[in-house]
């Protein structure tokens, strides 16, 4: 039996658009690049041939990949989770205890980190670090800077 995939809302949704794109769009971008490299001649002397081989490799065990964890998904309910405690999908407001930023972080799936964004993968240091933590909580999180202590003042679930 396969491992269960937890996934938010969001993060089952961006692995189906991106599918849906690699199962379309993206094969017959391939199939194309193939087609072109073919027409070149000599397939045994043919480079481009070869790397557009690797490219629709790479992209069909990708497609096997997303096939699969989403097979195996199981969409987040959040009426499951307690409210008052750090999980995946939490908001969270936490200070820096140190330097005394204030920062903003969504616990999601390594499929839908983005720093950038502020959303935090519960496999990073920081994610693990606050997971299971209640309202004003501290942590001390090591990263790859060193240790930083973190203060929870605020956890939403939206």
């Amino acid at each position: 039996m396969s491992e269960k995939v937890i996934l938010t809302k969001a993060g089952y949704e961006k692995l189906l658009h991106e599918l849906e794109f690699m199962k379309t769009k993206k094969r017959r971008e391939v199939a194309d690049q193939l087609e072109r490299a073919r027409a070149h001649g000599d397939l045994s002397e043919n480079s481009e041939y070869e790397t557009a081989k690797e490219t629709k490799h790479q992209l069909e065990i990708r497609i096997a990949t997303l096939e699969h964890r989403l097979g195996n998904a199981k969409i987040l309910d959040k009426s499951e989770i307690a409210q008052d405690k750090v999980y995946l999908g939490a908001s969270l407001t936490v200070q820096n205890l140190d330097t005394k930023d204030v920062l903003q972080y969504t616990l999601v799936t390594q499929d839908e980190a983005n720093f950038d964004e502020g959303k935090i993968s519960i496999t990073s240091p920081i994610g693990k670090g606050l997971l299971g933590k209640v309202l004003n909580e501290e942590a001390v999180i090591q990263v790859p800077a060193g240790k930083i202590k973190l203060k929870i003042t605020e956890i939403r679930y939206e």
